[in-house]
């Protein structure tokens, strides 16, 4: 039995920090610092599985230097099954550039199609108590073969590089049972001006639904009750905020796993949010029980009851 298994695109992410701005045609610009990471999916699959959860991922790799080089990466990470991650040597690598500042990065990427989420299951489907994957294109068949066998399916969306933001894609949000975006996305879909009316026209069409807003946190609704959630996010020292919204999904989702309220889901998801952000590469700044723990001992105000839920599931 797996906790949660990832399906999405996986990247190998060489990030640029700490520049004063980007370049301009004819021009160069020097980086104070530089990592590279696994990014995509792999950001929530390594998320969850440093958070204790029984985590698998599929997707794409080539066999690449960039491929074995992430094949090498998530084959060391504890509780991170690579079983599903196939290798293609007819396929390169997807790689992104990612240049970040303090409070925004910008990304340059390539990709091949080979190299997108596959759209069929080879062998056995494994028994996933939930499933994360995109619905920005239609789902594949066995996402709903999972559903039927009692998985949850997460769904999430990324950058319309389009910028049509298709009103389709909520006709998708019927093959969910939740569904995790951002402030941009979620306005842009459901032609909103505020989160607050993007996240209540979202959960018309699926039963749980978490918007994350940046700096200002993150608003939900809970499918129980319909009831609207705010909870601010820690303010800390942002290096690089590159995979934090998938940070927080790992960590809202490690929070379902644990049937935590949805107050507590968002508190624990916004602290492994800002705790990602303080280094570069998403993947690699994904969030270990010791800096949690630290955090948790030097910041108050956090509820004497999610402080017992989270410190409980501690491997």
């Amino acid at each position: 039995m797996l906790d949660v298994l990832f399906a999405g695109e996986v990247f190998c992410d060489l990030v640029f920090g700490g520049i004063p701005h980007l370049p301009t045609p004819g021009t160069e610009v020097y980086a104070d610092r530089f990592a590279v990471s696994p990014g995509g999916t792999a950001n929530r699959a390594v998320a969850t599985a440093r958070l204790g959860l029984r985590t698998g991922i599929l997707g794409v790799l080539g066999t690449d230097l960039f491929g074995e080089h992430l094949a090498a990466r998530l084959a060391a990470e504890q509780n991170l099954d690579p079983t599903w991650l196939r290798r293609d040597p007819a396929v390169h690598t997807p790689v992104t550039v990612a240049v970040t500042q303090e409070h925004d990065r910008a990304f340059l990427t390539y990709e091949e199609k080979g190299a997108l989420r596959p759209e069929v299951w080879e062998g056995e489907l494994p028994a996933v108590r939930f499933l994360h994957l995109g619905i920005g294109r239609p789902l594949p068949g066995w996402a709903a073969e999972f559903r039927a066998r009692g998985t949850r399916v997460v769904g999430g969306v990324g950058w319309d590089p389009t910028g049509q933001w298709s009103r389709e894609l909520l006709t998708r949000l019927a093959e969910v049972d939740v569904f995790v975006c951002n402030a941009v996305e979620a306005t842009s879909y459901t032609r909103t001006d505020t989160v607050e009316e993007a996240v209540k026209v979202l959960a018309d069409h699926v039963p749980d639904v978490v918007v994350t807003d940046g700096g200002s946190g993150a608003v939900a609704v809970d499918g129980a009750t319909g009831e609207l959630v705010r909870v601010a996010v820690p303010r800390v020292p942002a290096v690089d905020p590159t995979g934090a919204g998938d940070v927080f999904t790992a960590g809202l989702i490690t929070g379902l796993n644990h049937d935590w309220p949805l107050a507590t889901r968002l508190r624990f998801a916004g602290l492994c949010a800002a705790l990602s952000v303080q280094s570069l590469g998403g993947a690699n700044s994904a969030p270990r029980w010791e800096a949690i723990d630290a955090f948790l001992e030097r910041t108050p105000g956090i509820p004497a009851a999610d402080l017992v839920r989270i410190r409980a599931i501690k491997p």
